[in-house]
């Protein structure tokens, strides 16, 4: 083993330690006494159902052994039955988890999802290319963990935690050109699919038009490994999965932020949710056209970050916890601001995020619900920011 390895070797190990203290730590604090983390606890229980039970995990006998775990009954007609709702591969992904009880499964999810935060907050400072002061990535690496959006992922055992640090991976690897991490990642982050219906398109598109085989190769290959093991393993599962996400409207209360204002405000009827709808579908059409036809890379960058705001913008159904997405284009303003006359804003502005939105949230809450209008100002602002900064993003 060479000196220069040898750093870098103990570095590893003491992560390693760190993580295994978090997830003792977490499980001893958190887990085993308050278990909870009920958006992992669906997927975990189904993914168990199959594997240790031999149940389909979108079956009724799967969804009873879900709400059992929640509710310690049958769910009421008017209480989220928490079914299982993901693509069957999730249950390949989720599979190392069901090999101990749920207190240590739900930890290890837990640390995991915060190693995700971090990653992604890395990984985007890379896409911007940006190198903060060390006391300012520490305020950085905080604020990632403990912004609202992202603890309230924490709590819940989000997956789309984990589909947000394959999004930026895929989109890093689309910058740096490490094509086949990128195709892998992009392929594994259809595991939540209202959070790429977009953003999987316009990569893809954009490294067909680049002729960038291996990206596009290892997506094939990654993504037709994922649904050829489904469809082996239990060949009714797409007829199954889109039964259960046809009614998941049903029992969710709160839809896209442009239907909370145009139906659930102004109550001006579905024409007019479809009208802003397409508007702003084909203003990131037209950003499209410009990086994939007429090659203007420069605005590739910009064009990602739109698309990921337009997707959350009219999803039929988001979840603030999904909100982690817009990490990007804040670091982007953060960035601006750290390279003026007031930088000391960059510092601060990460505590003032945490605040606006914790005491959005502890004021408007209404018993165990989110307040509609908690879902309307990150992503209406970062669309007006990104319009009013386009041609700063677009310089080469």
């Amino acid at each position: 083993m060479t000196r220069t390895r040898m750093p870098f070797m103990l570095f590893a190990a003491l992560i390693v330690v760190l993580l295994i203290i978090n997830v003792i730590f977490t499980h001893n604090l958190f887990t085993a006494p308050f278990p909870g983390h009920n958006d992992f606890m669906s997927r975990w229980e189904g993914a168990r159902s199959f594997w240790i039970d031999g149940l389909d995990p979108y079956g009724e006998q799967a969804s009873l052994n879900i709400q059992g775990r929640i509710y310690g009954r049958p769910a009421e007609p008017n209480e989220d039955p928490g079914y299982f709702a993901y693509p069957f591969y999730t249950v390949l992904i989720v599979a190392p988890f069901v090999l101990t009880d749920y207190a240590w499964a739900s930890a290890v999810w837990m640390v995991l999802l915060e190693v995700c935060l971090i990653g992604a907050l890395l990984l985007n400072l890379s896409i911007l290319k940006w190198r903060p002061h060390s006391f300012l990535l520490t305020i950085l690496v905080l604020w990632a963990i403990f912004d609202y959006f992202a603890m309230r992922g924490l709590l819940l055992g989000q997956p789309g935690i984990v589909v947000y640090v394959l999004e930026v991976a895929a989109i890093w690897a689309l910058v740096y050109k490490r094509d086949g991490i990128g195709g892998v990642a992009l392929a594994l982050s259809t595991l939540k699919p209202q959070m790429g219906f977009f953003i999987v398109p316009l990569i893809l598109l954009f490294v067909l038009r680049e002729q960038r085989w291996r990206y596009l190769g290892a997506f094939a290959v990654t993504f037709g490994g994922l649904m050829l093991a489904s469809f082996a393993l239990l060949p009714s599962w797409f007829g199954d999965w889109l039964g259960q996400v046809s009614i998941y409207t049903t029992y969710t209360a709160i839809g896209s932020p442009v239907w909370i204002v145009t139906q659930y405000y102004l109550g001006l009827g579905d024409a007019a949710e479809y009208t802003v709808i397409a508007v702003l579908v084909a203003t990131m059409l037209f950003a499209w056209y410009h990086v994939i036809f007429q090659r203007k890379t420069e605005r590739l960058l910009w064009t990602v970050a739109l698309t990921l705001t337009v997707t959350h913008l009219i999803a039929v159904r988001t979840a603030t916890t999904h909100y982690v997405v817009f990490t990007l284009p804040i670091l982007y303003c953060i960035r601006a601001l750290s390279r003026t006359r007031l930088a000391w804003s960059a510092y601060l502005t990460p505590f003032v995020l945490v605040g606006i939105t914790w005491v959005h949230f502890v004021t408007t809450v209404q018993g165990e619900f989110e307040h509609p209008t908690l879902y309307l100002p990150l992503p209406f602002i970062t669309l007006v920011v990104l319009i009013v900064t386009r041609k700063q993003w677009w310089r080469p």
